[in-house]
């Protein structure tokens, strides 16, 4: 019997002693980390919750990696993260990222890089399924599409992000060559991710879930939903607003049956 666990994070503020004053106040993050545990929960997944001044950087890797020691070839991970999106600059001279920026995950107490995250991924054994799924903005590129609202959206401010980035610049820097002397060593982590939006988009807060959240939920209706991941990322898509169009995203070559699964199957 396959098991299941998942970790569940929801920041409705930051650590303003880390982020130069900003709190990063939001409503609906920690509302979207306990609404995700209760599906895993009665999906069949042991389910671990950490909201806001527990999603330290040293807290939540410290559950990835017991859960990779944990998991076996057939298990599954599921990730769920819900709060703010950043960028910082890429400079260790790779061509993989596109846009030149390096998207983020603002933990409670420092920016978390996405190669980061894909790093703890790849700590858990080949044949392990992981699915993350992330709430957040990932706009460092400043674009404000027609009909977003910066005011309501979990994105870390522009300018915060430029006054953090300079402050820790040697900081992010040494992570980035870390990582890159890294990778032809480390192997690839076999995962998909169904983002709240594109990286040029602003993810949406709202009154008890986020945009991504809310839609997700009605989508898989309790267990009613039937289809694969594919299919499950197209129907909450369709439901969403043209400025926020959740993505789909898959590293390494996570096995085809996993992609076609029922969602959330242990």
């Amino acid at each position: 019997m396959p098991t299941g666990l998942s970790l569940h994070v929801g920041l409705n503020q930051v650590d303003p002693d880390r982020y130069g004053g900003w709190d990063g106040r939001l409503v609906a993050c920690e509302n979207d980390a306990h609404d995700m545990a209760r599906l895993a929960h009665g999906a069949g997944f042991d389910d671990t919750t950490l909201l806001t001044s527990d999603g330290t950087v040293k807290n939540i890797t410290a559950e990835l990696r017991a859960a990779a020691k944990t998991l076996k070839s057939g298990d599954i991970l599921l990730f769920t993260y819900s709060g703010h999106g950043g960028q910082v600059p890429h400079t260790d001279g790779r061509d993989e990222e596109s846009d030149a920026f390096d998207e983020t995950l603002v933990f409670y107490d420092r920016e978390f890089l996405d190669d980061e995250l894909h790093r703890e991924f790849g700590r858990f054994a080949q044949g392990v399924r992981i699915l993350a799924l992330l709430d957040c903005c990932h706009s460092g590129t400043a674009i404000e599409l027609p009909g977003g609202d910066e005011q309501n959206a979990r994105l870390m401010p522009v300018p915060k992000q430029h006054e953090i980035y300079q402050r820790d610049k040697e900081f992010f820097q040494e992570i980035q060559r870390d990582l890159a002397a890294g990778k032809g060593r480390e192997r690839s982590a076999d995962a998909l991710l169904i983002s709240a939006c594109q990286d040029d988009q602003l993810a949406s807060d709202g009154d008890v879930n986020g945009e991504f959240t809310g839609t997700l939920l009605k989508v898989w209706d309790n267990g009613a939903f039937r289809g694969g991941y594919r299919s499950f990322h197209l129907h909450i898509r369709h439901n969403m607003p043209a400025t926020q169009v959740p993505n789909l995203y898959v590293t390494g070559q996570p096995a085809e049956g996993f992609l076609e699964q029922q969602p959330f199957t242990v």
